[in-house]
């Protein structure tokens, strides 16, 4: 069977943004659609039983199903211009991580059943929420709120839903097939820099700091960009990007270590000789401590309507996701600690699926070394060597979990 880099390889033109380097995967688009294909094709062909289940999670059995499963995987889909490796590292990983079991003759061993999983919609770039399928599963979105759910072209996700072979009135809440998990594992490619300097390939991680999505709407009035004086305007335009120039002021004034970042506007109409009726913007704030979380948001919100009040735009804010602080499941880093002694321990910024699923079933995370430090942009890495060190991680990970004597 292939290794993880030529697994990786095998989908390295899979969704390349047209717009410039990097990749555009949008959840349950026909790209993601088309690499959840090879990753069937991939696991049929180590004779992996697959389920797609009511949500668009896709499943694939090493062992027959079981209840008290281990379970390893991560997402196939990406943001706008996003890299190689979030999100695909980790469902490569673990078709590598069955072949090394199964190479080592430690796949008999398994005294738990295995499976492997692919999330869609992750990255939330499509619908606006992270961790879709994740928060579906376990019910921590309500099933009319992510039907009604648009995507930039207005198509909701009910629509969207259907369109790909799902039933949207099953979508949601999935006890039965939650209480099948025992544990997940998820491999990721590293984030940040927390690998760079201390010469470890792979981490443990300890935690996903607290981070939400809120929704800023400024509301002025439409009109002639060549009639209107400057003194007569009420331009949401210019109410919008005070606001997001003040942010990081305002941050710095809350607290040091929390980020806030806008990464997504949109104008309405949008003609270049038309003053915008409407500005909106997507605000990313991120802290461990949630409290902290509140309060740069009430900053930000209140600067926002003195703005809005002094150019006569209205502003409201709408949240769209929010996760509190999650710890991973102390017992289950002690295990991977036995195995992976060398492994240091590492929080980390970014929202993932296991982070969902952390509130429900015993989860853990393991980072693979991001020599760059840059993720979610095509600059995104991750050395050959580092991506074995990471198989051999988790197939050890996976068969001590499954109760393989070392």
């Amino acid at each position: 069977m292939s290794d993880v880099v030529s697994l990786l390889n095998d989908i390295r033109d899979v969704g390349r943004d047209p717009r410039g380097p990097g990749y555009m995967r949008p959840g349950f688009s026909s790209t993601e659609l088309n690499l959840r294909e090879w990753f069937v094709g991939e696991a049929q062909a180590r004779s992996l039983d697959i389920e797609i289940d009511r949500n668009g999670i896709t499943w694939a059995w090493v062992t027959a199903p079981g209840d008290n499963a281990v379970v390893t995987g991560s997402h196939l889909d990406s943001v706008p211009g996003g890299g190689e490796f979030d999100g695909p590292l980790g469902v490569a990983s673990a078709l590598a991580a069955v072949d090394q079991l199964k190479a080592d003759g430690r796949l008999e061993q398994l005294n738990r059943p295995l499976a492997l999983a692919v999330f869609p919609e992750e990255e939330g770039s499509r619908f606006g929420v992270a961790c879709l399928g994740s928060r579906l599963i376990t019910g921590v979105i309500e099933p009319d709120r992510a039907l009604g759910l648009k995507d930039g072209e207005g198509k909701t996700f009910a629509e969207v839903a259907s369109e790909v072979g799902l039933n949207p009135d099953l979508v949601g809440q999935d006890k039965e097939r939650l209480s099948r998990v025992g544990s997940f594992l998820e491999l990721h490619v590293e984030q940040g820099v927390g690998l760079i300097d201390i010469g470890q390939p792979v981490a443990i991680g300890s935690s996903i700091v607290g981070h939400g999505r809120w929704r800023f709407t400024f509301a002025g009035q439409g009109n002639h960009a060549g009639t209107t004086p400057m003194t007569k305007r009420a331009d949401p335009v210019v109410a919008g990007s005070q606001v997001i120039g003040a942010i990081p002021a305002v941050v710095a004034g809350v607290d040091g270590k929390a980020v806030a970042t806008v990464g997504r506007t949109i104008l309405h109409p949008g003609g270049t000789n038309v003053i915008a009726s409407s500005m909106d913007f997507w605000l990313d704030i991120r802290h461990p401590d949630d409290g902290v979380v509140g309060a740069v948001l009430r900053a930000i919100t209140q600067r926002a309507q003195e703005i809005g009040h002094d150019l006569g735009v209205e502003v409201t804010v709408s949240q769209e996701s929010y996760s509190a602080t999650t710890h991973f499941n102390s017992a289950f880093n002690q295990r991977l600690q036995g195995v992976l002694p060398d492994a240091p321990i590492l929080d980390s910024g970014a929202g993932h699926d296991a982070g969902i699923l952390a509130g429900f079933v015993p989860s853990a995370m393991l980072f693979v070394r991001n020599p760059t430090g840059v993720s979610h942009a095509p600059e995104e890495a991750c050395e050959e060597d580092d991506q074995r060190a990471g198989v051999k991680a988790l197939a050890d990970a996976l068969a001590m979990e499954a109760g393989v004597q070392a």
